[in-house]
């Protein structure tokens, strides 16, 4: 970090953590610890989309929104009780009414994914999957 950013130049470096539903309360806390350690000012972002990445039965890569949801309250919660702040987060999402990622209010399931999955790399929620993401963030950053 005294490499990138050996001024302390506030907005100079961006953090980017994706630890997955499952590690993130055991790894964040650490991390943000360093990093505080450091003195370097940085901008925390969350990208609950790539930690959370598996394979169906038949190898069709997803994400259950449910654990897309679980890691974005656990990285608002977990920087909020060590007086940090989440200051973004990166989705990976389309305007089309995609079946890449299950869950969300429609309840998109495996079976539903063959019905219009059309990512050649990353599954990426649908239109009402990250209306729906948008309102639990805007949630979530008002303390509900």
């Amino acid at each position: 970090m005294r490499t990138l950013n050996p001024h302390n130049e506030p907005g100079r470096l961006t953090l980017i953590h994706r630890f997955g539903a499952k590690a993130i309360d055991d790894h964040l806390p650490a991390l943000i610890s360093a990093v505080r350690e450091t003195g370097s000012p940085v901008l925390w972002v969350c990208d609950p989309m790539h930690g959370n990445t598996e394979s169906t039965a038949d190898g069709t890569k997803t994400r259950r929104f449910d654990n897309v949801i679980s890691e974005l309250e656990s990285a608002f919660r977990v920087h909020q009780s060590m007086g940090s702040y989440l200051g973004g987060v990166h989705l990976e999402l389309t305007g089309e009414n995609v079946t890449e990622c299950t869950g969300g209010a429609r309840g998109l399931t495996d079976g539903d994914l063959a019905r219009a999955y059309k990512s050649t790399v990353d599954p990426r929620l649908n239109y009402e999957q990250a209306m729906e993401v948008a309102m639990r963030i805007a949630g979530l950053k008002n303390g509900t």
